[in-house]
């Protein structure tokens, strides 16, 4: 009986350490991912404009191939949206919006998740030529985890971090084929 007590104990310690710990977090957070690719500025650009071709490279799109989509507008220009509803839970349900496009230069949009956990963060593509046959495509993902959740923005990077840049080997294969 001691023991269970002890246990309990130590349990309660750590979550009260780890609440404690989280009021001292940012609560916003931000992903930044970069890889060159061997093709020019506008042909990086017109393919990464299109939603619909993510699932091509994107991990987190390639996941549950089965998943029901729904796409809603034209794809390639503000006001696009894809949803997506899984039963797989590492992808969920949710839908991802674009929200501006600077032509040849930059992508913005919204994705809000529904589940396995609600949320709304901020990605960007911004594409920057390095040469007439090459091009930077930076990625960044941000958004905003509420108390006690923002105890998670430490672990943040390092797990979105590496399905970021999994999807963009995956985007340079693709394009470089």
């Amino acid at each position: 009986m001691k023991i269970i007590k002890n246990i309990l104990i130590a349990i309660a310690v750590i979550i009260i350490i780890a609440l404690l710990a989280a009021l001292f977090i940012k609560k916003e957070y931000a992903v930044e991912r970069e890889i060159t690719i061997n093709k020019p500025k506008q042909e990086v650009f017109d393919y990464l404009k299109l939603m619909k071709n993510q699932v091509y490279y994107n991990k987190w799109t390639m996941k549950d191939p089965g998943s029901v989509k729904e796409f809603r507008g034209t794809d390639g220009t503000p006001g696009f949206v894809v949803a997506w509803d899984s039963k797989d839970s590492d992808v969920g349900k949710g839908e991802q919006e674009i929200k501006n496009i600077n032509e040849g230069n930059r992508i913005n949009y919204e994705i809000r998740f529904e589940k396995p956990f609600e949320g709304i963060a901020d990605i960007q593509f911004i594409t920057e030529a390095t040469s007439a046959t090459q091009t930077k495509v930076k990625w960044t993902f941000a958004g905003k985890n509420k108390y006690p959740m923002n105890l998670m923005n430490l672990f943040i990077d390092g797990m979105l971090g590496k399905d970021m840049n999994a999807s963009l080997n995956n985007l340079k294969a693709v394009l470089e084929k």
